[in-house]
């Protein structure tokens, strides 16, 4: 079943107000001991991860590109490994091997959490391989069943239902979670705002209504700036680290915020696993989250003004647009999408988001197209939505692109659009 959308507004309706700033300027707690707690979002984003620097006589953070790394302690060795396979809690001393975790992304690991306000993070190799690890941590302890609210990432939609690592789900509204519950239910997982409908959830609701059981936060489009999952309850932020927080398009990786006790168990399936963050990755992804905060206002605002034009348009059925903001807008067209995403010539017709530049692409199509399409449709992906990671170009430029790209799904396509369609 579909979650309720939050009140987005369609072509007959007003737009639902919000101010970005109101989500910027937040402050984060620091750790128990750490001289800067309290600090705002912007300041831990430049400064997170990095504290150490100037000790070391180094402005920018060191890239570690070490795969193992020598020495003549072996009883040391021996007994710092029994330790983490006893506990999986994170290497004293100098490193070890790659596997076993990296120094720089270590920093990448200490920022995201910080600004995610948890105890502790684990970055993957990709969003998947940090979702596929908290499966797997569940599973271990025999809690394979899992409750999950549509719409998610199709590829996270995916894992679940196929149950390739053994899990098995339960799809469930928000309302329905509690009642979804069963004695071997080992995570509950949501996404908000969810990808592709940017459809809401009252998070603090849902971590009420998990009880005991851990709720999985997936905050890839929210990200710490615009909410931060971990103070509404949530045990577990996933983030698709590919998208706004490296934010260039440039790095994949994945991680998984969270307190001590889950990280420790994390880790040991990394290890076991091998889905470890590059060294590279770890340290475009530190870069990136120092200029997350500027980044996310600005496009957000551009986003905003340009889901108010959408809104206006006649060519356009219905937009979607969270309370919280963001630089995600979905929207329904009245003809041909595909005509639309063949159009645009400034906007990058591709999958993935969060980049600098602009990007549209066709859900049905491509990120959710191994869904099922009965299941996808209704999570309310219709073959008509397309969705807009909206970047750092100027407004006009973006809005100039979109009408031509429009005018063109209007030109002459929208009947045989219709019966293509079915409608």
């Amino acid at each position: 079943m579909a979650s309720r959308t939050h009140d987005a507004y369609d072509a007959q309706d007003g737009f639902l107000g919000h101010h970005v700033g109101d989500h910027v300027s937040g402050h984060v707690s620091g750790h128990v001991g750490d001289h800067s707690a309290r600090r705002a979002l912007a300041t831990e984003a430049v400064h997170a991860g990095r504290e150490d620097l100037a000790a070391l006589g180094l402005h920018a953070p060191p890239l570690d590109l070490s795969t193992t790394y020598p020495s003549h302690d072996s009883r040391g060795e021996a007994a710092r490994l029994d330790a983490f396979a006893a506990d999986g809690s994170e290497l004293t001393g100098p490193p070890v091997y790659g596997r076993l975790g990296n120094p720089t992304v270590t920093r990448f690991e200490t920022a995201l959490a910080r600004l995610e306000g948890t105890e502790s993070a684990v970055a993957f190799a990709t969003g998947m391989a940090a979702l596929s690890a908290v499966l797997l941590v569940r599973n271990a302890l025999g809690l394979r069943h899992v409750v999950a609210v549509r719409p998610l990432y199709g590829c996270s939609d995916h894992l679940l239902t196929a149950g390739l690592l053994g899990s098995e789900v339960t799809w469930t509204d928000p309302a329905g979670i509690a009642e979804a519950l069963r004695p071997d239910t080992g995570l509950v997982m949501v996404e908000s705002p969810a990808n592709p409908t940017l459809a809401e959830v009252d998070l603090n609701a849902v971590a009420h209504d998990c009880g005991s059981v851990p709720l999985l936060a997936d905050n890839t489009f929210a990200t710490p700036v615009l909410q931060r999952p971990a103070e509404q309850g949530a045990r577990l932020v996933l983030h698709s680290a590919t998208k706004y927080l490296g934010g260039h398009g440039d790095v994949m990786g994945g991680v998984v915020a969270c307190d001590e006790e889950l990280a420790r168990r994390l880790r040991q399936v990394r290890f076991a696993t091998g889905a470890v963050l590059h060294p590279l990755a770890g340290y475009l992804l530190l870069r990136g989250l120092s200029t997350l905060p500027v980044r996310v206002r600005a496009a957000s605002a551009t986003a905003a003004e340009l889901a108010r034009r959408l809104a206006a348009d006649p060519r356009v059925v219905r937009v979607h647009y969270p309370r919280i903001g963001g630089a995600m807008i979905a929207f329904e067209v009245q003809g041909d999408p595909h005509s639309v995403i063949a159009g645009v010539r400034l906007i990058t017709p591709a999958v993935s988001l969060g980049s600098v530049d602009t990007l549209i692409q066709h859900p049905a199509s491509i990120s959710h197209r191994i869904v099922d399409a009965t299941d996808r449709r209704g999570a309310g992906v219709s073959d008509r939505l397309l969705r807009l990671s909206v970047g750092l170009e100027d407004v006009e430029d973006l809005w100039a692109d979109l009408e031509g790209a429009l005018g063109a799904e209007g030109s002459g396509c929208d009947r045989r659009w219709e019966e293509a369609a079915g409608r």
